[in-house]
């Protein structure tokens, strides 16, 4: 069962937003860009690692360049749980 964003951002994960550009595989000359985000944990990144992986394996264009950037949102620290709400007419 996936978790929520909520769950994995308490959990210690972050958005990591990695930009893979490439060689088109009939055009090698020409590169593209591909934006992928996915919550990972940092400094290991397992889920960007895996993605690289899978992309070597099963996406014909090779890669050229990855860059990534890594921003944790929340920390379990700064998250306060609500027991209530009142409404003010």
């Amino acid at each position: 069962m996936d978790s929520s964003e909520a769950e994995l951002m308490l959990r210690g994960y972050g958005l990591t937003t990695a930009e893979f550009i490439y060689h088109m595989p009939d055009f090698a000359h020409v590169l593209n860009v591909f934006v992928w985000q996915e919550y990972d944990l940092a400094p290991d990144h397992p889920r960007l690692l895996s993605f690289i992986d899978f992309w070597k394996e099963e996406i014909e264009g090779p890669l050229r360049q990855v860059r990534f950037s890594h921003r944790k949102r929340v920390s379990s620290g700064e998250w306060c749980n609500l027991t209530g709400e009142f409404y003010i007419n």
